[in-house]
C-alpha cells in the first residue's frame, strides 16, 4: 500500500520536508495500542513507541499520536519496529476533553475530512448526544454527517417523521442519512463521503451499529459484532481500539469504540453557531449581562415559556455554555500552574462572559 492511497499528498510532503533530509520517514498512524502504534509506511507496517525525548517534548496526551496522524518515524536496526519522533501538525481532528477529572484534551482521530456521528433508531437514539458530536467536530474542522442506523426496526415501531423533526431542529442544515448496516439498506446514501483519499471517522455510542456499519463497507467481517441489550439498546464494547482501514472505494475509514460521554474541550465560535436560534434572542434581552437564567426581562426563557423554544434546547445550550466554562477555568489555572513552572502555556480558547 502506497502513501497515496492513505491521503498523501504535497502538502503533507512539503511540510515533511525538513524531517526526510534528517533521515526519517514518513507513515500515517492506522491503529493505537496501549503505548504503542501500528503505522503504515510506503514499506509497509511496522509497531512503533513514542521514545522518552518526544514524551518529554511533549508534555501534554493531545500532543502524542493519534489514529490518523502522519507522523515521522526512525526505524533502527529491527525492520518492523520504530520510533516516532515528531507528529505532523493536523489539518483537523475530532476530540474531546479526557474523560474523568483531567485537565487535557484526547484526540480520539486527526486529519478527517467528515465524521459519521450514528445513532440507532431505538432507545440510543438522543438528540442532546448528538448536539454534542456536532459541537466536536465543529470546532475540529470535520465535516459532520448524522447517521441513522437500525432503519429496519421501524417496520414494527411507530413512524419515522417525529424522529426526523426532533433530529433537524437541532441539526438543521447537517447531512442526514438513515440505514440498515445490518442489511444493507441505505448505505449506498454514504457513497459521496467514501471517494478516495477522503478520510472518515465513525462515532458513537456501544450497540448503534458501527461494527455492522464498518464491515458493510469493507465487503468482509473486520470488527467482531455482538447483541444489545432489548430492554435499552446498548451494547458491549466490541471494537477495544481505534483502527483505520481502507475501504474498497478508496476512501479511509477510523473506527472506534464506543464513547461512554462526550464532554466538550473548546470553544471558538461553535457554541454560538449550533445555538444560534437560541442565541439570536439575546439581543432582546432587557439587560445586556443576563446570563438566561433568572434574570426579568430575558427573552430566551419567555420564549421557552410561549413555547416557542423547546425547554430541553434551552437547557442543553445552558448545560453545554456551562461546561465550557468550567474547563475553560480549570485551564486558566493550569496556565498560571505552567507560568509558575516556566512551562509554555495553552492559548485560552474557551468561552466566557455572557453566554451569548
Amino acid at each position: 500500500m502506497s502513501l497515496e492511497q492513505l491521503g498523501w499528498n504535497e502538502y503533507w510532503e512539503d511540510l515533511f520536508q525538513p524531517h526526510r533530509e534528517e533521515g526519517l520517514l514518513p507513515g500515517r498512524v492506522a491503529a493505537e495500542f496501549t503505548h504503542l502504534y501500528r503505522v503504515v509506511l510506503d514499506s509497509g507496517e511496522l509497531l512503533a513507541e513514542v521514545p522518552g525525548s518526544f514524551r518529554h517534548r511533549a508534555g501534554e496526551k493531545r500532543a502524542y499520536p493519534a489514529v490518523g496522524d502522519w507522523v515521522a518515524v526512525e526505524i533502527g536496526a529491527d525492520p518492523e519496529r520504530g520510533q516516532i519522533q515528531v507528529v505532523l501538525p493536523r489539518k483537523s481532528k475530532f476530540a474531546r476533553k479526557q474523560p474523568g477529572t483531567a485537565i487535557d484534551e484526547q484526540v480520539v482521530a486527526a486529519n478527517v475530512d467528515s465524521a459519521l456521528l450514528m445513532s440507532g433508531l431505538d432507545q440510543d437514539l438522543n438528540p442532546r448526544r448528538i448536539e454534542r458530536y456536532l459541537m466536536a467536530a465543529r470546532e475540529g474542522g470535520v465535516e459532520p454527517v448524522i447517521v441513522l442506523n437500525k432503519s429496519d426496526l421501524w417496520r414494527e415501531m411507530r413512524e419515522l417523521e417525529p424522529c426526523l423533526r426532533e433530529i433537524e431542529a437541532v441539526a438543521p442544515g447537517i447531512p442526514l442519512q438513515i440505514l440498515s448496516a445490518l442489511e444493507g439498506e441505505g448505505v449506498e446514501g454514504l457513497a459521496p463521503y467514501l471517494q478516495p483519499g477522503r478520510t472518515l471517522v465513525l462515532l458513537g455510542s456501544s450497540g448503534v451499529g458501527k461494527s455492522t456499519l464498518t464491515n458493510r463497507l469493507l465487503g468482509r467481517a473486520v470488527q467482531p459484532t455482538a447483541e444489545v441489550r432489548e430492554k435499552d439498546s446498548r451494547g458491549r464494547h466490541t471494537t477495544t481500539h481505534r483502527e483505520l482501514f481502507v475501504l474498497p472505494e478508496g476512501g479511509l475509514l477510523i473506527d472506534t469504540p464506543g464513547l461512554r460521554e462526550i464532554h466538550l474541550w473548546e470553544d471558538t465560535g461553535s457554541l454560538e453557531a449550533l445555538y444560534s436560534d437560541v442565541l439570536s434572542l439575546a439581543d432582546q434581552c432587557r439587560f445586556d449581562d443576563c446570563r438566561h437564567l433568572a434574570e426579568p426581562g430575558c427573552a430566551i426563557r419567555e420564549a421557552v415559556e410561549r413555547g416557542e423554544l423547546s425547554p430541553l434546547r434551552y437547557q442543553s445550550y445552558l448545560k453545554l455554555h456551562g461546561e465550557l466554562q468550567e474547563v475553560g477555568e480549570k485551564q486558566q489555572q493550569l496556565n498560571w500552574q505552567r507560568k509558575r513552572r516556566g512551562r509554555p502555556q495553552e492559548p485560552r480558547r474557551f468561552h466566557r462572559g455572557r453566554p451569548r
